[in-house]
């Protein structure tokens, strides 16, 4: 395992639907893993956690692109143009399957691009394959 066993698992979920939120909250919660989730309603308040020497630094960051106040897309280049937040990998979870936030995305140095699920239990799923992947395959950069 890639991670040592006893380190909590910092997630960073930018998402302004509760539903969402819970549902990952829960699926996260059922893994094999400690994780914990930290939450942020807006594009705002995200990077006010980031910049937050109090809070913890997360070792992973699940960002949708269409939020208010600040959209994911202006999120993830103040990520990535910030030499302290730049190496966090984010993965784009939204519901676009447009090419162009596809594009965009990549453009901007998201990690991966995942598009939300309709579908309850798919959703669940495919919160724990990102759980299983960047969490227990993938070696994540010292925080």
């Amino acid at each position: 395992m890639p991670q040592p066993a006893h380190e909590v698992i910092d997630i960073l979920l930018v998402e302004d639907n509760p539903g969402d939120a819970r549902l990952a909250e829960e699926a996260l919660k059922e893994g094999q893993l400690a994780t914990r989730l930290h939450v942020a309603q807006d594009g705002v308040e995200a990077m006010a956690f980031l910049q937050d020497s109090a809070s913890p630094r997360p070792h992973l960051i699940l960002l949708d692109l269409n939020l208010p106040r600040k959209d994911g897309r202006q999120v993830l280049a103040e990520l990535k143009e910030d030499p302290h937040l730049r190496r966090i990998p984010v993965v784009v979870l939204t519901t676009s399957q447009a090419e162009q936030d596809i594009l965009r995305s990549y453009d901007l140095h998201a990690n991966c691009f995942i598009t939300k699920p309709v579908d309850l239990d798919q959703f669940i799923t495919v919160i724990r394959a990102i759980e299983d992947f960047w969490c227990k395959i993938v070696i994540l950069p010292p925080r």
